[in-house]
């Protein structure tokens, strides 16, 4: 049977026993398809409402872009206050803007809740690389302070050395509530708690097709889950399974390596405070240090979710551009992972056919999004819509130039923006 990629996560993994195959007929008042943060935000938010949660996963708990992804708690939307205010009507970009911290708030609330060992660390940088981006980030802090953030220390570059042991940078923004995780196992400890509380796991069990109808049935090789509500939660993993759900979103791919130990000095150099770090760019690099002390260091984008011929060749050139100080220091894990991108960048959640719902495409932002789509989700099989419909309402246009031009399309338009970054226009 398929298992977790070869990465640092999965290596490290608090819990590497499988949950059962699918091999009945079961009913239940929920069955989610996919084992990512969406699916685990949501079934145990519903399991603690006394639902019957039945989740079914293709191939293991977090194997998708939960289990793979950077590890870093970082608030509001791929889309910030900004963009949003602008886009959208006053009544609607105050429901999105008020949400904007509030999935942190939740992966902090189960850590200690559910006493979960994920090696969490409070702190997240964003760097500017140039005097445009470090403006902008006086805006930014000036937005997410009218939304009621008190947490945030603009840092200039001097003050930066401090957290962050490179000259690249000139300037930075601290966000205290931000900090990092190690995700898969924050979602191996979500789902014991699913369990503990009545909740019901199968890996390995696909789901080949849904039956609609007053009570949606998921289809497997080898059983089948009839429920009141069924939440489509696989994200960039959903494959044909719901074209009508995935054709106005694209798989992504992004890298991310992970050296050998680091001695205790030179861990100290480089982020002393263990600060995680992500840069402003479109298409940005971040990084950390683990629980072990490692340098995570990730970035770039595969538009159409293609494997690169070497991550180490694509990604080992922005480490050491950073941190010249890694230049002879060893890999022990390179991997890569899809998350789902949204044209417009704004997660898409909704429901058809009144008992089938979905959560998706957070467009680089999941790891916090995530966990508030649950918590919306379970709101509203409770009767209480009105937030999860601000975001259900929000309209998603089809990426341009068809199924065979999106992805290059997609492409130039990043290259652009890349280019307007390494020229700060």
């Amino acid at each position: 049977m398929s298992k977790h990629v070869d990465s640092y996560y999965a290596a490290t993994a608090n819990n590497k026993e499988d949950y059962p195959v699918l091999r009945q007929d079961l009913e239940c008042d929920v069955c989610i398809v996919g084992a990512g943060f969406s699916g685990l935000s949501a079934g145990l938010h519903l399991a603690e409402q006394g639902f019957k949660v039945v989740i079914l996963e293709s191939v293991k708990v977090g194997f998708g872009a939960t289990g793979r992804n950077g590890g870093q708690i970082v608030n509001s939307y791929s889309r910030d206050v900004d963009v949003i205010e602008k886009r959208y009507d006053k009544k609607t970009a105050q429901a999105l803007c008020n949400m904007i911290f509030e999935g942190g708030d939740i992966i902090r609330q189960r850590i200690e809740q559910y006493n979960i060992d994920c090696d969490h660390r409070a702190g997240g940088l964003f760097t500017a690389l140039n005097h445009k981006q470090f403006e902008a980030l006086k805006h930014h802090k000036q937005n997410w302070e009218r939304y009621g953030h008190t947490e945030l220390t603009l840092l200039d570059g001097e003050e930066l050395k401090s957290c962050v042991g490179t000259d690249v940078y000139q300037g930075g923004l601290l966000d205290m509530t931000g900090g990092h995780i190690h995700p898969l196992n924050l979602a191996l400890g979500e789902a014991a708690a699913i369990v503990s509380l009545g909740g019901q796991i199968f890996e390995h069990s696909a789901v080949t097709r849904i039956e609609k109808g007053a009570k949606p049935v998921a289809h497997t090789e080898h059983g089948s889950v009839k429920a009141q509500y069924l939440l489509l939660a696989g994200n960039a993993y959903l494959g044909d399974l719901a074209p009508n759900v995935t054709n106005k979103a694209i798989p992504c791919g992004t890298q991310v390596i992970a050296t050998e130990p680091l001695s205790q000095d030179l861990a100290d150099e480089l982020l002393p405070q263990r600060y995680c770090v992500e840069d402003c760019n479109y298409l940005l690099d971040y990084f950390r240090i683990t629980a072990d002390n490692r340098m995570l260091f990730g970035g770039g984008v595969v538009y159409g979710a293609r494997e690169p011929a070497s991550i180490e060749r694509e990604i080992r050139p922005k480490m050491e551009k950073v941190f010249p100080q890694l230049q002879e220091i060893k890999l022990d894990y390179a991997w890569s992972g899809n998350f789902l991108l949204t044209y417009s960048r704004m997660p898409q959640f909704g429901h058809f056919s009144n008992n089938i719902y979905y959560l998706q495409g957070y467009s680089g932002h999941g790891v916090t999004c995530t966990h508030l789509a649950g918590k919306l989700l379970a709101e509203a099989l409770q009767g209480n819509t009105e937030r999860f419909d601000a975001f259900a309402s929000l309209t998603h246009l089809a990426f341009p130039g068809g199924r065979h031009l999106q992805i290059p399309l997609t492409a130039m338009g990043a290259a652009y923006y890349n280019l307007r970054d390494k020229l700060a226009i």
